[in-house]
């Protein structure tokens, strides 16, 4: 007899403090019942034969709607698995430090080649952590290292280039670093996250724009959140000014940069065995 039903994020988080409100076709609240630390309602109240409004409430949460039946002789609604929106997008991670998977995750830089193309690397060697701040995302923040030589972008010859002093300088840089300063929101699940950027011995201010993709469990008894963000970089803001004018002032590589990145982090603070 009565109602039972179980609420979760759109991660599958339990929402323990929603409060799950049951009316008739009048209007009349005829149940009121609060979810348990797992997120479940369980309530032993009978009810009538008939149909119902079941509406689910909590702080920070947008209101969800169900229709209940209760068929005679049962009293009981089985409302089953009530999922919430949180109120301004996606449900964020778990407080608490976050270590980035390399092995899960992708640092890719795109430059224009010859004027109409494009060349894309990927940086294979990196590692970094985020620390989702308690009570304002705002106040949440990362930092990454990434190894310089790692660069890799499928020809050995074009990759030893991009290492030598003409570019990168791996032997005196060997190391590209980002060290947040803050976040700014700009839309439900977005923000921009705005940092310093240690690359080629010069430190510049430089803005990812930042999306949050999600949670959720992973093989290996671990949870997993998502994240891609982007930006532009100018080679010559990082005292990279090397080119090579192919004909009519047209250059073999382009001034800009498009940085890409992919980002798996696992809550904790280190990576599970595989």
């Amino acid at each position: 007899m009565g109602l039972t039903a179980r609420i979760r994020t759109r991660d599958g988080w339990a929402v323990s403090h929603a409060i799950v409100t049951v009316t008739d076709m009048t209007g009349a609240q005829v149940l009121r019942a609060e979810a348990d630390a797992e997120g479940n309602v369980r309530d032993t109240t009978g009810l009538a034969p008939g149909p119902y409004t079941v509406v689910v409430t909590a702080v920070g949460y947008a209101p969800a709607a169900a229709t209940a039946i209760v068929t005679g002789g049962r009293g009981r609604a089985e409302v089953g698995t009530v999922t919430l929106d949180r109120q301004g997008g996606t449900e964020l991670p778990a407080p608490g430090p976050w270590t980035i998977d390399p092995a899960h995750s992708a640092v890719t830089a795109v430059a224009r080649h010859l004027g109409f193309s494009s060349v894309r690397g990927r940086f294979t060697e990196f590692a970094g952590r985020v620390e989702i701040a308690p009570d304002e995302v705002e106040k949440s923040s990362v930092e990454a290292v990434i190894r310089a030589a790692s660069i890799d972008t499928g020809n050995g010859m074009r990759d030893g280039h991009l290492r030598s002093p003409d570019f990168l300088d791996v032997e005196k840089y060997p190391e590209i670093a980002y060290r947040s300063t803050g976040l700014t929101a700009a839309g439900p699940d977005r923000w921009t996250v705005h940092g310093e950027l240690t690359l080629h011995g010069v430190v510049r201010p430089v803005d990812l724009d930042l999306a949050y993709l999600g949670t959720g469990a992973d093989p290996w008894g671990g949870t997993r959140a998502a994240f891609r963000a982007t930006t532009e970089l100018r080679r010559e803001d990082f005292a990279m000014h090397y080119n090579q004018v192919v004909q009519a002032g047209i250059a073999a590589i382009g001034t800009t940069l498009k940085v890409e990145l992919d980002v798996q982090a696992v809550q904790g603070e280190s990576l599970p065995r595989l």
